[in-house]
């Protein structure tokens, strides 16, 4: 009877794998639109976009798994005044989709929240990824099941709109949200990062609206949820809008567990007036846990002050003790004058131990562990 199950279940496996199709689309292939492809693929397909612009090609992607890749320098998405369904460049409704080395510009929508990519349900990973001049990057809708990732990739140059704030990453309700190695900046008006997700974990990215950027919050939580902060280098731009960096809980609970953990975060005010570097609304998540451990401020700002929490390790700075803020090296000059000062965070949580770096332009990249640790998202000796 065993050898009976065992002969069906590799059947079906072969079978499946044999009804699987890889699809190409480019001015060589005999598909040339994006939007063909998409109507054409079945789930489990794996659809290759050669390198070129594809303008006014959107879609709607009903499949329930999918692998969509970029080939050579990457495919360009160019809305030019289109939108699938109203709402954005590629929609996803529901799946499990890999996207890969694809770029999306220019997403408008009659609402103002035009996206690169709209994704309502299921576990989208997007993967050296470029997303700029949209209304929203990525805007998702609200379901408790739904898993963002986000690996190496770029949010930039929101567009110049008042009436609906544009923000270069929105995360709806979802249950998580991973950002890993990728970059965010010239912002406008709106966030750099807005995630009301029940799990946030931004890892090793450089949040950095830049001097040319006009952003309000780096990074907006309003909802508080579980987040986890580990080695991001944040900045808050001269044009900010809001003097502050982080925010959290600023309009009302959303999740039964409320804790925020940042540890061996490097968070920079390029002003000359006087930024928080953290503000918690501990009145509309009283219950709410805040652990700030081994982080380095840099300029005039507050971290601990009027926030309460569990704050250890953390340590000033000044712009002129960086190798070079003005091409974008936030490594302290003199990483020796806090050695000894701090140590790691592993007896409060072994991923609060930083493992890797960003590595510009976009990625990250692996770390030694050093003989002293120093506060920030950069150690010496890497």
């Amino acid at each position: 009877m065993l050898r009976h199950l065992v002969a069906f279940a590799a059947a079906l496996l072969l079978s499946t794998q044999a009804t699987a199709a890889l699809i190409r689309v480019g001015p060589t292939e005999a598909i040339k639109r994006v939007s063909v492809a998409a109507r054409l693929a079945q789930s489990g397909d794996v659809v290759e976009i050669q390198p070129g612009t594809y303008v006014g090609d959107v879609a709607v992607w009903r499949q329930k798994e999918l692998t969509i890749v970029g080939l050579g320098n990457g495919a360009i998405l160019v809305a030019h005044g289109q939108a699938a369904e109203g709402k954005a460049i590629w929609v996803i409704p529901d799946g499990k989709f890999h996207i890969s080395n694809i770029s999306f510009q220019g997403a408008r929508a009659p609402d103002r929240n035009g996206a690169g990519i709209r994704f309502e349900k299921g576990h989208l990973e997007l993967v050296n990824c470029r997303f700029r001049d949209n209304q929203m990057g990525v805007l998702t809708a609200h379901d408790p099941n739904a898993v963002l990732v986000i690996r190496d990739s770029l949010f930039a140059e929101a567009p110049h709109q008042k009436d609906v704030l544009p923000h270069l990453l929105y995360i709806g309700r979802i249950g998580r949200a991973e950002i890993w190695g990728s970059r965010f900046e010239r912002g406008y008006a709106g966030h750099l990062i807005k995630s009301r997700a029940r799990e946030t974990g931004l890892y090793y990215n450089m949040i950095n609206d830049g001097p040319d950027g006009s952003a309000s919050y780096e990074v907006d939580l309003p909802n508080g949820g579980d987040v986890t902060m580990l080695g991001n280098i944040i900045v808050q731009g001269e044009n900010t809008q809001n003097p502050v960096v982080i925010a959290y809980g600023a309009e009302h609970a959303q999740w039964s567990k409320n804790r925020l953990r940042l540890s061996h975060n490097t968070l920079v005010n390029a002003r000359w007036t006087g930024a928080w570097f953290l503000r918690v609304w501990k009145e509309k998540l009283p219950e709410a846990q805040v652990l700030a451990v081994n982080n380095l401020t840099v300029g005039a700002g507050i971290l601990s002050m009027t926030n309460a929490g569990e704050f250890q390790g953390n340590y000033p700075a000044l712009l002129s003790m960086l190798d070079d803020p003005s091409e974008m090296n936030y490594r302290l000059a003199t990483p020796g004058i806090y050695a000894g000062l701090i140590s790691p965070a592993a007896e409060l949580g072994a991923d609060l131990v930083p493992a890797m770096e960003f590595q510009p332009p976009r990625g990250t990249r692996p770390i030694s562990k050093p003989e002293r640790w120093s506060p920030g998202a950069l150690q010496p000796g890497n």
